[in-house]
């Protein structure tokens, strides 16, 4: 779906969307395709680059706020549609900061002991929860599914460093306020669009560069490293301005950051995992390299990690 698409419903531009978001265009899910079939297929990928199969995986983790279903999870429907007999499913509600939470989750359960290889999802079907008449967040979201397989390892490389945190008082800046227990849908519901998301794009833009940044150089000074250290920077695709912030902050050339929101926009808990698959695939990461990974999301909750490819 592209800018122009969004020119004939609501009043807006290319000139305007692409100077505040860097977003040119973003992939739409068909209406007859879940949160699910997504994740599917980006975890057979995962899988088959890992050469792993499905009776390995003792864990799966879906980072997701637009499951198929309220109930069940929507990592125990991937866990039946794939056929993983050995694994354990659930998701994790982190909205943005999805991956990244499943990430750390993950290394924690490895380190412990306790798994030895764990699937990590970071799917979103974004535009069944988009208000297609509010302009100013109906143009940043598109849907995607990315994930990755994590496996017990001895020669120094993996997951170096991950942190994680919370504040629940900024949780009206990025909401959906309709549907849950506390608010539930009645027969008289009207849905004008209150039952989507709901974001203030000036609050979010001021803590997300703040505490992005912040999160990104702890995780950078706990694995004892330096910026100088950095091979390459994956940010949560949310707003080219909130990633060249960051960049800028942290002292990083822009050929060390991946960026694709231009052909993807706000994917969510899908965007790390999609952008880091991206630039795997496109050669941009070699054995040894070490990457940052950085989101923020709703809750609010943000988060950072760093991997040595």
């Amino acid at each position: 779906m592209t800018n122009a698409d969004f020119e004939k419903i609501v009043e807006t531009s290319d000139e305007w969307i692409v100077s505040r978001t860097g977003i040119r265009e973003r992939r739409i899910a068909d209406e007859s395709i879940g949160t699910s079939d997504m994740s599917v297929e980006a975890a057979k990928r995962a899988m088959e680059m890992a050469e792993c199969d499905p009776e390995e995986i003792e864990l799966l983790i879906t980072g997701t706020v637009t499951p198929d279903y309220k109930l069940p999870s929507n990592a125990c429907i991937v866990q039946e549609k794939i056929g993983l007999p050995n694994a354990v499913a659930f998701d994790v509600v982190a909205a943005c900061t999805g991956f990244i939470s499943g990430l750390s989750i993950a290394e924690s359960y490895i380190a412990s002991g306790k798994y030895k290889k764990v699937l990590v999802i970071g799917a979103e079907k974004l535009s069944s929860f988009t208000n297609y008449k509010d302009r100013n967040t109906c143009v940043l979201f598109g849907d995607a599914a990315g994930a990755a397989v994590l496996e017990a390892s001895d020669n120094g490389r993996g997951v170096l460093s991950t942190f994680l945190k919370s504040d629940g008082s900024y949780r009206k800046l990025l909401w959906t306020e309709y549907g849950g227990s506390k608010n539930p849908y009645t027969p008289d519901f009207a849905f004008d669009g209150s039952d989507k998301i709901f974001m203030n794009g000036a609050e979010i833009f001021k803590v997300a560069v703040r505490e992005m940044g912040k999160a990104a150089e702890k995780v950078i000074a706990d694995a004892g490293l330096t910026s100088d250290d950095i091979a390459l920077f994956v940010p949560h695709q949310a707003n080219i301005r909130i990633i060249d912030a960051i960049t800028k902050r942290l002292g990083l050339d822009s050929d060390k950051v991946y960026v694709n929101i231009e052909r993807y926009g706000n994917t969510s808990a899908a965007s790390i995992p999609l952008a880091l698959d991206e630039a795997n695939r496109a050669g941009r990461l070699k054995p040894g390299d070490n990457v940052v990974m950085v989101a923020f999301g709703g809750g609010l909750i943000w988060g950072a990690a760093v991997v040595k490819w």
